[in-house]
């Protein structure tokens, strides 16, 4: 993968996993092959690194030695590390582990050495201060994620056979040796891999493309229905409610993202179910947008396209029609119940600005007043906004916008962009002795305090969209919360997800948790999720048959501009032998979440995110033995010499064919 800082992909074969990771292509098109080193601690790694005669070695790291000090060691080491396979450490490594940056989207957001230089860079607060960076450096070797123990446990077993030697003398032959098939297309950057991909479309009838962007779609709705085909008037007010749906890690596609991501957008949907039922949810002043934001985690992806659209009138709502934003952080890792309003203090400097913020403050801290789990928090205000999408906006309009975080400085998340930010990190477990479906359906802690968050923020946008007679009758459901959580987290392939998806979307559900990296080919499955989630949760089951519900538009009492129409598969029936699908009509909708750098063709963009990832077309790896040096060369030798004495014998034979082959003579005449 590639941006201005460069990106690669990795992945693998074995049932091996490996994925995105920065760097330019220097994997071999034929496989990267060393003798396996298991490192078990940092004092093994000596004999990688200069003891070791064999060389090159490709490591097999245990993951708690996964770290940005002890890859910098392998780094320096050219021509002896072939490869790097890294065992998923279990528990997880305590003191936190995190490949990000220490200023998520540095650039991308709001404030520059032009506007608030005092906040640039994160120069007040690193929000991820256990950030090393890690993601965006540059490897010359392909590194790989084992995630099955089984496989794990294998490797290990051969590496103990044939290459672990007594008095650390140097192991006799055959070596147990490992061979990473990683080569990725694209080469040096966006730039390049884009230049040479469209030269490639414009005149080849068969293009080679190296590279794609990084796409997908914003997930969004409205509480009431607006009509698709035109905008919005000027003076019709929508409060936004967002977040963000994509997460990552070092390694492509493990993204579990259980708190940099699914646990805001579970609450954000908990939220969006309880203010859709309240009784005069339709006849607020003003509307309510729920908007899900996809590549967040690559410089905000998602919500620069949604300006970008609404700038250029390509989106029904406009930048004018924002009455004010409420943007969900991370949420999970409260202490002390708090939950801190973030706010920007250069938009602030504007008297009209300021005062909208108070009043939006304001309104969260009366709707938190009757959730006594949940207490609300002002830090400083001078202090910046953290990474979030209310920052593309403020790039665009000055908007009264509030971010709502379980930190009040620094994250509280350990494990930020991390293969750790899992279930775990948010103290989402279950009693063992429960069955899947008895886990689904089981209310956690965890899910107790969501749907808490998702309560003051139901009532909150209920307020700000006008209401004032049902406030207090707002409130979110665990159970929703909790099935939500179970599903993205742990088990994806459930029955409460499966009522809610069509019949064609069965295969996206995995038996494990989803991954929430954006990816190039979408929707993503977290992304259809969602949709249909949203969909089930605000929507109303109508009585339409398949065929007109796949086209409402031959019914007269529907509206396609207005609504959307689902078939889905529905509950199961009485006998759970089969479901009951029914048609879902809501206003869940996707918009397009691909950088307006490749639109624009800019591909060396500064205002826009860059970011591509690399094609490829084998990744796999394996595990074999090698013979020694010596055997090599004697077996090589062997071979010349029979091939040398087959010529002589060849040559010999066919230089003396007429005596050794006598032609038959001809029969003579018979006589009687």
């Amino acid at each position: 993968m590639f941006s201005q800082r460069k990106f690669r992909c990795w992945n693998s074969e074995l049932e091996i996993y490996s994925l995105p990771f920065p760097g330019e292509n220097t994997a071999s098109v034929s496989g990267d092959t060393g003798i396996l080193h298991v490192v078990e601690k940092e004092e093994d790694l000596q004999w990688v690194l200069t003891d070791g005669p064999n060389p090159p070695y490709v490591v097999l790291l245990e993951g708690a030695l996964f770290t940005r000090s002890l890859m910098e060691k392998l780094k320096g080491t050219a021509g002896r590390i072939a490869g790097l396979a890294v065992s998923l450490a279990k528990p997880r490594p305590t003191p936190g582990s995190s490949p990000s940056m220490k200023c998520p989207n540095d650039g991308f957001g709001i404030y520059s050495n032009s506007y608030g230089p005092e906040f640039a860079h994160c120069r007040e607060i690193p929000w991820n201060n256990l950030g090393d960076s890690l993601a965006y450096e540059d490897f010359s070797f392909p590194i790989f994620l084992l995630e099955d123990e089984n496989e794990t446990r294998v490797i290990k077993q051969c590496y103990r056979d044939h290459n672990l030697s007594p008095n650390g003398s140097a192991p006799a032959f055959p070596l147990c040796a490992m061979q990473l098939f990683s080569h990725m297309h694209a080469v040096v950057s966006t730039v390049t891999c884009m230049r040479r991909s469209s030269i490639q479309s414009t005149f080849s009838i068969n293009p080679e493309i190296v590279c794609d962007p990084l796409s997908d779609y914003n997930v969004w709705s409205m509480l009431k229905p607006i009509n698709m085909s035109a905008a919005l008037e000027p003076d019709d007010r929508v409060v936004v409610a967002a977040t963000r749906l994509d997460s990552r890690s070092f390694f492509w596609n493990v993204a579990p993202g259980a708190e940099s991501a699914a646990a805001s957008f579970v609450t954000q949907l908990a939220a969006a179910e309880a203010l859709q039922k309240a009784p005069d949810a339709l006849t607020l002043p003003r509307n309510v947008m729920f908007v899900f934001f996809q590549g967040e985690t690559f410089d905000y992806i998602g919500s620069s396209r949604m300006v970008y659209d609404m700038e250029k009138g390509k989106f029904p709502v406009q930048l004018e029609n924002i009455d004010s934003f409420v943007e969900l952080g991370q949420v999970a890792l409260r202490n002390s119940l708090e939950l801190w309003m973030h706010t920007d203090p250069m938009s602030q400097k504007n008297e009209s600005v300021h005062n909208q913020v108070e009043a939006l403050l304001s309104t969260l801290e009366k709707s938190g007043a009757g959730v006594p789990a949940v207490v609300l928090r002002r830090p400083a205000q001078s202090q910046p906004l953290p990474p979030s999408s209310l920052q593309r906006f403020l790039r665009a309009r000055n908007i009264s916008g509030v971010v709502l975080a379980d930190h009040a400085t620094i994250f509280h998340n350990r494990y930020y962009q991390s293969i750790y930010d899992t279930a775990e990190n948010i103290h989402v477990s279950y009693p063992e002795w429960q069955s899947p479906e008895e886990d689904l359906n089981f209310v956690t802690d965890t899910a107790k305090a969501l749907a808490d968050v998702a309560t003051v923020l139901g009532r909150a946008l209920y307020r700000l969209a006008g209401g004032t007679n049902f406030s207090d009758t707002i409130q979110a459901d665990p159970q929703t919360v909790t099935r939500l959580l179970y599903g993205f987290l742990v088990r994806a392939n459930n029955s409460w997800f499966q009522s809610f998806l069509r019949q064609d979307l069965r295969s996206y559900l995995g038996d494990g948790p989803l991954q929430h990296y954006i990816a190039v080919s979408s929707p993503t499955n977290t992304t259809y999720v969602v949709q249909y989630a949203l969909a089930n949760l605000t929507g109303q089951v109508v009585d339409l048959p398949r065929e007109q519900c796949q086209d409402p538009s031959k019914v007269p009492s529907e509206n396609k501009d207005l609504y959307e129409y689902a078939w889905v598969q529905g509950p199961l029936s009485a006998n759970e032998t089969s479901r009951l699908p029914r048609c879902v009509r809501s206003t869940a909708r996707l918009a397009r979440a691909l950088s307006p750098a490749f639109e624009l063709r800019q591909w060396g963009s500064t205002e826009y995110s860059t970011w591509t990832e690399s094609r490829w077309k084998d990744i796999r790896a394996r595990i074999f033995l090698v013979a020694s040096r010596e055997l090599e060369f004697v077996t090589l030798t062997v071979g010349f010499g029979v091939l040398a004495f087959s010529l002589i014998v060849t040559y010999c034979i066919n230089a003396k064919a007429d005596v050794l082959f006598l032609a038959p003579r001809e029969p003579g005449a018979v006589s009687y």
